[in-house]
C-alpha cells in the first residue's frame, strides 16, 4: 500500500464503529446518547481538521432520530463542515446504520453542531474559510478515523500496540465483509473471521489526543478469504503534521452459521 496515500477531502470526516450490547438498551437498540456522542464526536474531528485549532461544543440544533441501530449492525458518522464564520464553524452530521452482510443502510439520526475555537496560543482566527473545490478520492479505500485517549496510552503517553491492532483488525473486518458481500450469492448467512495477521510493521509512535486515520483495502481473494492490507496515519488534530505509524495484513476467512468455510465467490 502506497505511503503517499491522501486524507479525506478537508471538512468531512467518518466514523466508523460496531453495535454491541453494552451500546444498547433493553430493546437491543443504540442508546440516543451514545448515537449523540459518536455525533459529537465526529463533529469535533471536523472542526479540529478544518480549523486546527481546538474547539468545543457550543450548541447541537434539530438532532432527528429517524430509526434505530441494532446491536450486531455498522454505524457510520460522517461530518461535513457547512458554515464558517470567524471563530466557530456548524457541522452538519449524519448518523447511518449499516447491516454488514446484506448492505442494507439507513439513516437513523442527523442533525447540525455549532464549534467554537478556543482562544489558545494556536489558535489562528479568523478560521479559514470553506474550501468549495474538495473533493473525496475516487479509489476502493476504507477509511476509518479514531482519536487517542488517555485510557488507549501507556506510561509513556503512546497508544499501546495492542489496542492498534484492535483499531487494524476492525477496519480489516468491515472492509474484507463489504468486499465479500459485493461479490457473492446471497444462498446463505455468512460473516467474515480473521484467521490470521502477517507483516506487522509499527513504524511511529502514536501520541494522546491525537488523530489515528486507518485505510484499508484488500489485496488478494481466494474461494473462502480475502486479503486486506491495512495502514495507519497519525496526525496532530492541530498541527496536522501526519505521518505512516503502522502497517499490516490480514486474511480474513467467511464462514457460515457453524464456523464452517464457505466459498463467497
Amino acid at each position: 500500500m502506497s505511503s503517499d496515500f491522501a486524507a479525506v477531502a478537508p471538512g468531512t470526516v467518518q466514523l466508523i464503529d460496531m453495535i454491541f450490547p453494552g451500546d444498547a438498551n433493553h430493546h437491543g437498540t443504540l442508546f440516543g446518547g451514545v448515537a449523540l456522542a459518536h455525533m459529537d464526536k465526529v463533529a469535533f474531528i471536523s472542526a479540529t481538521r478544518h480549523g486546527r485549532a481546538p474547539f468545543v461544543t457550543a450548541a447541537s440544533d434539530k438532532i432527528d432520530f429517524r430509526a434505530p441501530v441494532r446491536i450486531g449492525e455498522m454505524v457510520e458518522a460522517t461530518g461535513r463542515v457547512v458554515r464558517v464564520g470567524k471563530s466557530s464553524l456548524d457541522v452538519e452530521v449524519e448518523l447511518v446504520a449499516e447491516a454488514l452482510v446484506t448492505g442494507q443502510r439507513r439513516i437513523c439520526a442527523s442533525g447540525r453542531f455549532a464549534m467554537v475555537a478556543v482562544k489558545a496560543a494556536e489558535t489562528v482566527l479568523p478560521l479559514p474559510p470553506l474550501d468549495l473545490t474538495a473533493s473525496a478520492p475516487n479509489d476502493d479505500f476504507l477509511r476509518m478515523i479514531e482519536i487517542v485517549f488517555p485510557p488507549q496510552t501507556n506510561h509513556y503517553g503512546t497508544l499501546y500496540g495492542g489496542d492498534a491492532l484492535k483499531m487494524m483488525g476492525k477496519a480489516a473486518f468491515i472492509a474484507a465483509t463489504r468486499h465479500a458481500r459485493a461479490v457473492m450469492v446471497m444462498v446463505m448467512v455468512m460473516v467474515m473471521v480473521m484467521v490470521a495477521s502477517d507483516k506487522i510493521e509499527f513504524k511511529s509512535a502514536i501520541r494522546e489526543g491525537e488523530l489515528v486515520e486507518l485505510a484499508a483495502r484488500p489485496v488478494g481473494t481466494g474461494r473462502t478469504s480475502v486479503q486486506i492490507a491495512v495502514d495507519l496515519w497519525a496526525e496532530g488534530l492541530v498541527t496536522g503534521e501526519r505521518r505512516l505509524a503502522g502497517s499490516a495484513r490480514f486474511t480474513m476467512v467467511a464462514v457460515d452459521r457453524e464456523g464452517r468455510p464457505t466459498a463467497f465467490g
